[in-house]
């Protein structure tokens, strides 16, 4: 039996290689959550009201107010209010590119490799360690494009929600004033 001394030198030297390697996998595996950008909201609708049965200016401020205050009870909606704010559209992309986390996967995989393989298999161990490097990259790259997806759905929910019930103040207000002898565009 031989037996295998190590110097302090290569020993540290080692634990040092695999250390760094191992830092950089693991950082490779980190998903960043992905970035929003928010798309300018188009400009709030107007609702245009004319006096069609000869309505003075004073009486149709009146009662554009009362069903207006009609129309937030019915709806629940306040467009007047400060804090009520136009839907905006939002495109959620991931933080990095789709396919980065897989190639990091491989370069630090293959890295960890060809060190735990030594210097006789170098070689195999790069490819190992870069095929199972790319395997928890490409997963990395996955799981980032599925939270992208996720985010846009619930952030697409809301601006339909929101539109909705702006219509539904416009639809409320529109028949409030047609009732009292407007003509509402």
């Amino acid at each position: 039996m031989k037996l295998v001394r190590f110097s302090p030198r290569s020993l540290s030297g080692t634990l040092f290689g695999v250390a760094v390697s191992l830092t950089v996998l693991l950082t490779a595996c980190v998903a960043p959550p992905p970035r929003t950008y928010a798309v300018p909201a188009p400009p709030p609708q107007r609702v245009y009201v004319y006096p069609a049965n000869g309505q003075s200016p004073e009486q149709t401020e009146r009662d554009r107010y009362e069903c207006h205050v009609w129309a937030v009870q019915q709806t629940g909606v306040d467009p007047s209010r400060a804090d009520a704010s136009a839907y905006e559209r939002v495109v959620v992309q991931p933080a990095n590119p789709p396919g980065s986390g897989t190639v990091a996967g491989v370069i630090g995989g293959a890295i960890i490799g060809s060190i735990i393989g030594g210097p006789r298999n170098a070689g195999a161990g790069a490819i190992i360690g870069g095929a199972t490097g790319g395997v928890i990259g490409s997963a990395s790259d996955a799981n980032a494009q599925a939270q992208a997806r996720q985010t846009q759905q619930q952030i697409n929910a809301s601006a339909a929600a929101g539109r909705a019930r702006a219509d539904s103040y416009r639809r409320a207000i529109g028949a409030c004033l047609s009732g009292r002898g407007y003509t509402v565009t």
